[in-house]
């Protein structure tokens, strides 16, 4: 499938061969599914090895739950058993596509809490507890890691061991731009495992399929007729957009898959059957490097430059003249660094209202020790000194917007090399 669509053109990705070693990565049982079922049908067909990891058991959709279960409960052994349902319903699903339940792995961590673990739960942390199941550790028996604390680390080692093991040549992950954050979470863990275990094992590719953006796919419900294309926001940015285009056979059984996750389908099939279509699509931001004035990013609504300078890091935004006096962003800051352990490297949260800043490594506030912020009518510049992230050789960072819009590249999580 090759469509114009100007300034870019989606492409066609490599064929799966029987020799590569397939890994789909999905934050809640039914994502893969919804953005893989090609992939994983092709790879079954050439014989490729392939295994399917789910970050959590989709446990803390509640008005799933009420329009599936037909009642209103909050008790922790409901949602457990919600847990339990859509685990069953993903074997079904994955059998339907040719994948046996051995290939299947459930590491069960909380729906809706990875990101509050990757940013605030590791090493003498209490584990992040769940909202709605109240508990602090996996309840599963049958999972990879049964009673594993809801800590960072624990997510981490059993990304890692289901990597080293099976070595990858290709991985299907979730994007970085999702705003679901389980999706941008299980994007992040893969970064800092595949970070930690460059030396071990040979890099494998990576494709992000993107599942929820707002007002995207439309037209809603199910259309085999359709091409997917990208999101408009996304097609003026620097994602590179591949197209693996579905047979009708390929077609047909993925609309089957989807409507395995009955749990699901009962309340939100109009938009889940959306992805049926006659493609999927996978998309990647390049890495920016920060060399002197290198990073610069051009966005439909404005630009957003990264910098290093006198080692620190500079995040430039221009912004609406009107914004001035009601601007205000959470940025998002995780270094990582060859030479100390993710668990002990800063999780930087910076929060600023207007010209006043306050900091957070993980839950605690720290002092803006070196940290300033410059807010003139058309721009914004944040200054970070390296050693407040904790002199990294990359930084994974995101930004939100109170009171004004930025452009999508700077609210996506991004890879920042640091060149020095």
């Amino acid at each position: 499938m090759e469509s114009a669509l100007e300034p870019f053109t989606i492409r066609n990705p490599e064929p799966i061969k029987k020799e590569d070693h397939i890994l789909i990565l999905a934050p809640h049982p039914d994502d893969e599914a919804i953005g893989c079922a090609g992939v994983i049908q092709q790879a079954v067909k050439v014989g490729a090895d392939l295994r399917i990891v789910y970050l959590t058991n989709g446990d803390h959709n509640q008005i799933a739950f009420i329009v599936y279960e037909k009642r209103i409960t909050l008790r922790k052994n409901e949602f457990i058993h919600m847990g339990e349902v859509r685990r069953k319903e993903a074997i079904k699903a994955m059998e339907l596509l040719g994948v046996d339940e051995n290939k299947l792995t459930f590491l069960g961590y909380p729906d809706f809490g990875t990101f509050a673990i990757f940013s605030r739960h590791w090493k003498n942390t209490k584990p992040y507890r769940s909202l709605l199941t109240r508990i602090s550790a996996v309840p599963y028996k049958e999972n990879f890691s049964p009673a594993a604390p809801y800590k960072g680390e624990s997510i981490l080692n059993d990304l890692k061991k289901v990597i080293l093991e099976y070595k990858p040549t290709k991985i299907f992950v979730s994007h970085p731009a999702d705003v679901n954050v389980d999706h941008k979470t299980f994007y992040l863990f893969l970064e800092i495992a595949l970070a930690d275990l460059k030396n071990e094992i040979p890099a494998p590719e990576v494709f992000l399929y993107l599942i929820h953006c707002i007002g995207w796919p439309l037209p809603r419900r199910y259309h085999p007729e359709l091409g997917l294309l990208p999101p408009e926001k996304f097609m003026r940015g620097d994602i590179k957009w591949l197209a693996l285009v579905l047979s009708s056979e390929e077609l047909e059984k993925k609309y089957k898959a989807i409507l395995c996750y009955r749990s699901q389908t009962q309340s939100s099939a109009f938009y889940l059957l959306s992805f049926a279509r006659r493609n999927e699509l996978f998309g990647d931001y390049p890495e920016i490097e920060t060399r002197g004035h290198l990073g610069t990013i051009a966005g439909k609504e404005g630009r957003v430059t990264y910098d290093l300078i006198d080692g620190h890091l500079l995040i430039c935004i221009e912004k609406n003249q009107e914004l001035d006096k009601r601007f205000a962003i959470m940025a998002y800051l995780f270094g990582y660094s060859k030479n100390k352990a993710f668990a002990e490297m800063p999780k930087i949260r910076i929060i600023t209202r207007h010209n006043r800043i306050k900091i957070f490594d993980g839950r605690k506030i720290i002092k803006p020790e070196g940290i300033s912020l410059t807010l003139e009518p058309k721009v914004f510049v944040l200054r970070v000194p390296l050693k407040v992230l904790g002199e990294p050789d990359f930084i994974l960072g995101s930004m939100k917007s109170y009171g004004g819009s930025l452009p999508v590249e700077a609210v996506s999580l991004r890879k920042i090399i640091i060149r020095r």
